[in-house]
């Protein structure tokens, strides 16, 4: 069992510390991320759906120490995780004119060791904030802002849990990839009844990863080896759908690591038509793809300088929006549109362009496997209760 305690709200301060990166909100409303100032880190909000983006810094009366994490909620304010081993101290952030503005919500204190606490991704709505404490032998799911009386335990997971995928609206259904008897697969978790039920298992002994999901769409975005025992491969399925996980041959990119980070939302009944922005890190550097199911090739475009890398939001029209920052402009978004395969209206073969820095793989012959088809998942009756 992940050996966890509560503590309460307290008044006094943090001695905190940064880590890296950038959390956008669920409808990509603000982004929170942690800002260096010479060899200091603060937290930093951003929003991004007015006429400009533009930052707020929120520095605290020292800097943060290293494994903090910060996560915008849906109002504005920045919920900050501060690790003091072995408390995790939760508050929000908020400007106060010249200032910044505290309000403690508590700590959790995981004193089995090895346990390790971290933010899950931003939730629906932007009311609540999760985080999940893995243990040698059981993880755990916190709510650690938006509850009555500070951080709550909600459920208890039996093995190693990763990552953390939202499939509905309302912030109830958390995927999860489970390490337990030697293999990974995704289950589901009811954040309500504090049920666990298996999800995705496309072979018995493959390793099986649930990496992003739409709601409006039901398109999944997964990980597996079962293609090709002992190498990742990227895959798309549909929520319900009687087929079977699909690996485009197209999504595989001689020495680079592929990582979908947004799909576009609003598709409904439409998941081949999701477009999808892909991170590729390569020897040539980091760049941007986007791709649709329905179509044979990715798109390479040159990320804007100071992306923050893995970081991105579509909107419904088919905009794609990079948060980045340079030294000319500390908060920007580049936009990037992914325009429709001409090649699908006629029926021919998409023809494709210049393609920096990697060629595109020649098709190979499809793996022999049975992926077990995703409706064979309980998740549909949860969905529909």
């Amino acid at each position: 069992m992940t050996a966890c305690a509560i503590e309460p709200p307290s008044t006094g301060g943090a001695d905190g510390v940064p880590g890296a990166g950038c959390a956008i909100t669920a409808d990509g409303a603000y982004a929170a991320r942690l800002a260096r100032d010479g060899d200091s880190w603060y937290p930093e909000r951003w929003t991004l759906d007015g006429p400009e983006p533009y930052a707020v810094p929120l520095p605290g009366d020292q800097p943060e120490p290293p494994g903090t994490e910060v996560q915008p909620m849906g109002d504005g304010r920045v919920l900050i995780h501060r690790p003091v081993q072995p408390r995790h101290v939760f508050a929000l952030l908020y400007p106060t004119g010249p200032g910044t503005g505290e309000l403690p919500l508590g700590a959790v204190e995981c004193a089995e060791p090895g346990t390790r606490l971290t933010l899950l991704p931003p939730a629906p709505g932007g009311v609540r904030a999760y985080a999940l404490a893995v243990g040698p032998r059981s993880s755990s799911v916190w709510l650690v802002a938006g509850g009555a009386f500070g951080p709550e335990r909600l459920a208890e997971v039996p093995g190693r849990c990763s990552g953390g995928v939202w499939l509905d609206g309302a912030g109830r259904l958390l995927a999860l990839d489970r390490e337990l008897g030697g293999h990974t697969k995704t289950v589901v978790l009811d954040l309500e009844r504090a049920e666990v039920s298996p999800l995705l298992q496309i072979a018995e002994g493959s390793d099986d990863r649930l990496l992003l999901a739409d709601q409006d769409s039901g398109l999944l975005l997964i990980s597996s080896d079962a293609p090709s025992p002992g190498q990742e491969r990227l895959g798309w399925g549909v929520l319900g759908s009687t087929l079977p996980v699909r690996f485009p041959e197209c999504l595989r990119v001689p020495d680079c690591v592929v990582t979908p980070f947004a799909i576009q939302p609003g598709q409904v009944l439409m998941p081949e038509d999701c477009a999808v922005g892909l991170r590729f890190d390569g020897a040539f550097g980091t760049w941007v793809g986007t791709w649709r199911p329905a179509e044979r090739r990715v798109r390479h475009l040159p990320a804007p300088e100071g992306w923050l890398a893995g970081a991105g939001v579509w909107t419904r029209e088919g905009l794609l929006r990079l948060p980045y920052a340079t030294r000319e402009t500390p908060c920007g978004v580049a936009d990037l549109t992914a325009p429709a395969d001409p090649g699908r209206e006629s029926g021919a073969e998409p023809v494709p362009g210049p393609v920096p820095p990697v060629a595109q793989p020649e098709p190979a012959v499809r793996p022999v496997t049975r992926p077990v088809p995703l409706q064979q998942a309980p998740l549909g009756r949860l969905v529909t209760n």
